[in-house]
């Protein structure tokens, strides 16, 4: 069963945006993404707003910062910002042509351009936003996976295969709830597995119920840990690849809340160079801890294994300001630690998971 781009385009815009007559909508992806994009466009007109569709080629980001000079990396257009301050909403559909598009760049050429677009992110972190993915031939391949058996994993991870999607999003918003409440008078928090044995603070922070409604597929809850409060070591199972760039086997050690050493079986020099992106990159600025059972194994973007139930991940940089965190940082970089085989995370010592599988 091929993966229905109507019923798709109709979570979004209504789930998720919640669009209302007269609002200005971008949204971003690919040439790829054409049969959700037209569906989105549909859904948008039919609730009496207005679509703005940004497609650009497959490739036009990576030569972008390819062929960029100094100043385009290190400022930004005027209409980008003015555009993101005055839309409603906006939704970013990734549609890769090529997982690995932005592997042969300078990740300081895209750190740097990351710093420069921060005020163009804050203007769309102030609105109504929501990211997801359109399944692709190059996706599907770096998911280990037929294009069709892809369509089919993602259709599940999205609750597009229930009778009723919404309910079933609302069923897991529901659980978050119970989660929340046993998380949120917690102190700290300790994650235990092969390789980690990680401490970090949360007292008074807020918890976070990620209900699908700025990512689709959802599934987690999260917090911002104490900045200076997480001691201990952690691996990093999953495999990660921002900005295209394959990285794996993630070791850090953090002391007083800081990154004090860092390691990776393949991605070593891209790792070292994120934290060196400016101050906040070598602190935490979030935790949270995967829902979604739907999402049974990693596929390589970060949007789908970060919700993989029974998992937890931190991210390195950029809190949410909305849970009381107060890092600051160009970056935000999601990692994740699998407790699905021997591991186990609890709260003031009292267990809420064990081997991936929740104690509540």
């Amino acid at each position: 069963m091929s993966l229905d781009a109507a019923a798709f385009a109709d979570l979004l815009t209504g789930y998720c945006l919640e669009v209302q007559p007269g609002q200005e909508v971008l949204v971003r992806s690919t040439t790829l993404a054409a049969p959700l994009l037209l569906e989105c466009q549909r859904a948008i007109l039919a609730r009496d707003a207005w679509p703005l569709l940004r497609v650009e080629p497959p490739g036009a980001t990576a030569a972008f910062h390819r062929h960029a000079r100094d100043r385009q990396l290190d400022t930004y257009a005027g209409v980008a910002f003015a555009e993101a301050k005055k839309a409603h909403a906006q939704l970013a559909i990734q549609a890769p042509e090529n997982t690995r598009a932005l592997a042969g760049i300078d990740p300081e050429r895209l750190a740097r351009a990351a710093l420069a677009r921060k005020p163009i992110r804050d203007q769309v972190m102030r609105k109504r936003w929501c990211s997801t993915l359109w399944p692709t031939q190059a996706g599907a391949q770096q998911a280990g996976m037929s294009l069709a058996d892809f369509e089919a994993f993602v259709q599940r991870a999205l609750f597009l295969d229930q009778a009723d999607p919404v309910r079933s999003w609302a069923e897991l918003r529901s659980f978050q709830e119970v989660l929340i409440n046993r998380l949120a008078p917690a102190r700290e928090l300790r994650i235990e597995s092969a390789g980690t044995d990680l401490t970090l603070t949360v007292k008074g922070r807020t918890w976070v119920n990620s209900d699908g409604k700025r990512n689709m597929p959802s599934g987690e809850v999260f917090t911002g840990p104490h900045e200076a409060s997480a001691n201990g070591r952690i691996r990093f199972g999953v495999p990660s690849a921002p900005a295209g760039v394959d990285v794996a086997g993630v070791e850090l050690e953090l002391r007083d809340g800081l990154v004090v050493a860092a390691a990776a079986e393949r991605g070593e020099d891209y790792l070292q160079r994120a934290l060196a992106s400016d101050e906040g990159a070598r602190r935490l600025g979030e935790v949270g801890i995967g829902t979604n059972f739907g999402i049974d194994r990693p596929i390589g973007a970060t949007l789908f294994d970060e919700k993989i139930g029974g998992t937890v991940h931190l991210a390195l940089g950029r809190s949410y300001p909305e849970t009381g965190g107060k890092n600051e940082s160009a970056l935000h970089w999601d990692l994740i630690c699998d407790l699905r085989a021997g591991g186990r995370l609890t709260a003031d010592g009292e267990t809420v998971m064990q081997d991936g599988r929740f104690v509540l």
